[in-house]
């Protein structure tokens, strides 16, 4: 393909994360598409979600909360992706009519920064892990060096990200199975490496906790943010799915089976590491070297070069997306670049994993409101219309539906912070204080979630929020 057919099928691409997609435009089947979703799913966070978790919970609460909550989430937060494909547009095209077109632009922006440290994370690994492997071959990386060795992933990823969606389509289909096959192995060695019977068995060390539940709760909430992180990014490669079932159930799949299964596979390895050494450890390449032996430990190869490179590449790709679809001024290479540099700098800041707990519970308190709110707008306000015309300003900002107030859907965005507020009535995420028996039964996450849209559903079906909402 000649440079010149690459640079216009990039800038189609994103003009298409803006404008409608047109039916004969798609080109995802229910494979490619399931490949895809699941190359941005599988990254070494994963391990270092699984090893957080297994530092609050026996193995079979890590079954529970891992497949369970993940499972139960991802299947009601990824029904909207039904519109994405019906109308080949992005999610924050249809948010325009929920926030308000300045609104959306301060959402996308918050979404985006909050999304990105994971990235920063996959990218510690990928240094943390390239150091081990070459301190295996006698190479002595400095630690003051080891962050600066992560952001190698990144400028691959950035690079796989400005060659668009074909470039990641054909890498995924090599990456994604060689990941699945490493994954399997992995499990199967931390199962081997120690008695079954042991991890099994296995109880972490709660001392630091007044009561098991606390940390059980902890490892939920963990797990239930984990799941609403997707959102910000869930609905852009949607549009190009050929059909409605086929994007909704390769999304699902990917994300409540697929990342699931590399974060338990995370926590069995943890799991093994105390088990047999006494220690918790969310490095793959560590864990495969002291369970198995150096020679294993290359596996770890696939698992942070493929997993982290690609998930950098088909993430910085879809928040590109993101945020062109609020600045449709700015190229899209330019946002790629400036996700580039603020992943760079957060992963040579290196305080992510440090605060990981906090970290998830700020990012949730964000997206759950946020997709309460639209399954709400969905399904029971606007019943799966709205006008195209109006969401694109097609007349003029001023003659559009959804003008709202100056840019801002005021019922909107004082919902989105019910959410917020409430859930941190309930769960303080910076101290990690429980301030309420409600914790204990839906999480913080869950208040957010179900306030939010709640207040939202209330105020829709008063006078005053039809004539406001409804203006069709």
């Amino acid at each position: 393909m000649s440079n010149n057919s690459v640079a216009k099928q990039i800038e189609q691409e994103t003009i298409l994360g803006i404008a409608p997609i047109l039916p004969k435009e798609k080109r995802y089947g229910f494979i490619d598409f399931f490949l895809i979703i699941s190359g941005y799913a599988i990254a070494t966070w994963c391990y270092t979600q699984g090893a957080y978790t297994a530092q609050l919970v026996n193995f079979k609460q890590l079954l529970f909360t891992t497949f369970g909550i993940s499972i139960f989430i991802l299947a009601i937060v990824t029904l909207p992706i039904i519109f994405s494909i019906r109308y080949g547009i992005d999610v924050w095209i249809w948010f325009r009519s929920i926030f308000g077109f300045n609104g959306c632009k301060v959402l996308t922006v918050l979404a985006v920064l909050a999304n990105f440290p994971w990235y920063a994370v996959a990218a510690g690994m990928f240094g943390s892990s390239m150091s081990n492997l070459l301190a295996l071959g006698g190479i002595h990386v400095p630690a003051s060096a080891v962050s600066y060795l992560g952001v190698v992933s990144i400028v691959i990823g950035t690079f796989i990200g400005l060659g668009g969606p074909e470039v990641i389509k054909w890498s995924t289909r090599i990456m994604v199975p060689a990941m699945l096959g490493v994954g399997v192995i992995v499990v199967f060695i931390a199962m081997t490496a120690v008695p079954v019977k042991d991890i099994i068995n296995y109880q972490p060390d709660l001392s630091s906790y007044s009561n098991p539940r606390d940390a059980f709760m902890y490892a939920a909430e963990g797990i239930i943010a984990f799941a609403f992180s997707w959102t910000a990014a869930m609905f852009v490669p949607a549009r190009m799915s050929k059909k409605e079932s086929h994007g909704y159930w390769a999304t699902t799949l990917a994300y409540s089976i697929v990342a699931p299964f590399f974060i338990f596979a995370g926590g069995v390895l943890a799991i093994a590491m105390f088990v047999k050494f006494g220690t918790m450890e969310s490095d793959p390449t560590i864990m495969l070297a002291k369970l198995a032996s150096p020679g294993v430990a290359l596996l770890s190869l696939v698992l942070v070069v493929f997993a982290n490179v690609g998930t950098q590449g088909v993430g910085s790709y879809m928040n590109a997306l993101v945020l062109k679809s609020s600045f449709p001024k700015v190229k899209y290479s330019v946002f790629v670049i400036l996700l580039f540099v603020y992943c760079s700098i957060l992963t040579i800041w290196d305080k992510i994993v440090a605060n990981f707990g906090a970290f998830l519970a700020i990012e949730t308190y964000l997206y759950a409101p946020m997709m309460a709110v639209l399954l709400v707008d969905f399904y029971f306000v606007k019943k799966q219309k709205f006008s195209l015309r109006d969401a694109y300003f097609l007349d003029g900002v001023e003659k559009s539906k959804y003008r709202f107030t100056k840019g801002f859907n005021i019922i909107g965005i004082i919902c989105l912070l019910v959410g917020l507020v409430s859930g941190s009535i309930v769960y303080n995420p910076i101290t990690g204080a429980i301030n309420s028996q409600i914790f204990y039964f839906i999480s913080g996450s869950g208040v957010s979630f179900l306030s939010a849209g709640i207040v939202y559903l209330i105020i829709s079906k008063t006078s005053a929020g039809k004539k406001y909402l409804l203006k069709e």
